[in-house]
């Protein structure tokens, strides 16, 4: 370790013992220092514990980069070789286990990650998604109370079969993501009720919306018989008020729905009482682009 910020070089003189034994392929080696060296190195241990501590959090070229401030000199190739050396912590059985299957390439590879749902941690990747491999995992570490899982059966059925005491709970994505297609499906299914209802009722108000029909298709037929090259769709939507006078008057005396009109109140059509004579009462519906020939829409 650097002392005064200076870099330390340690010179040790061993004893090389010769193996008295026949036959051994050892034949002659070195005594060892405890706590100070490890075999075949060349740092002390307490140097080799704080490279690998950078190099496990930065890696090759930042850890390289953060060392000579630190009084140690190692290369990017020296950290990424310490790497592989560093022993794996003990994993940890959570209380509350969280596991999900990714992509490595979609369609091909995937992988089943395991955390601790309680603090994010990552315990474990294990290859593959099948029920036989997370199956697998938790039939050699047991003490998983609570599984957190999404809708996979697979997944399902590996719970049930390794843990069958542990109690399985879905997750917020999923439970979110369920809720939504629920209330779609929900809000849908009216849309299939009014496509099946049958003809309008009988009465003043279907009366009314048949000869308004009945108006447009005749005004849309004489509109084609005067420009043969235009289509239907083609044509111009009409204003209410044009639309209206031009399928007819209508009596200044009475109201739209048939009973007598308020003295000085207008018509329906925005005349002042006196301007229309007695007639049908009409006014186009709300699009003039289906074909005469289609049926009328049902009065709601």
């Amino acid at each position: 370790m650097p002392a005064g910020g200076r870099r330390v070089l340690v010179k040790v003189r061993v004893r090389r013992v010769r193996c008295p034994v026949p036959g051994c392929q050892v034949q002659t080696f070195r005594e060892q220092i405890p706590g100070v060296l490890d075999r075949y190195q060349r740092r002390t241990s307490r140097l080799a514990r704080q490279v690998s501590a950078v190099a496990r959090e930065l890696a090759g070229g930042a850890g390289a980069r953060l060392l000579p401030a630190l009084g140690i000199c190692a290369s990017r190739h020296t950290l990424l070789c310490v790497l592989p050396r560093i022993p794996l912590p003990a994993v940890a059985v959570p209380r509350v286990l969280g596991i999900d299957d990714f992509a490595l390439r979609r369609s091909r590879a995937y992988a089943t990650v395991i955390i601790d749902a309680e603090t994010g941690r990552r315990v474990g990747v294990l290859p593959g998604r099948t029920a036989g491999v997370a199956g697998a995992w938790l039939r050699g570490h047991p003490g998983v109370q609570v599984v957190c899982r999404d809708g996979s059966g697979a997944c399902g059925e590996a719970v049930r079969r390794a843990l069958p005491g542990a109690v399985q709970v879905s997750d917020r994505w999923h439970r979110w993501h369920g809720l939504a297609g629920a209330v779609q499906r929900e809000v849908a299914a009216p849309s299939a009720c009014r496509a099946r209802a049958g003809p309008p009722q009988a009465g003043q108000r279907a009366e009314m919306t048949l000869e308004r029909w009945q108006q447009v298709r005749d005004q849309l037929r004489e509109r084609r018989a005067k420009e043969p090259g235009m289509r239907a769709r083609q044509l111009p939507a009409r204003s209410a008020s044009s639309a209206t006078r031009a399928a007819g008057p209508c009596s200044s005396g009475t109201s739209p729905r048939g009973g007598p009109r308020p003295p000085g109140r207008p018509c329906h059509h925005g005349a002042r009482p006196g301007s229309c004579s007695p007639g049908p009462v009409a006014s186009p519906p709300a699009s003039t682009r289906s074909s005469p020939d289609s049926p009328p829409p049902a009065p709601r």
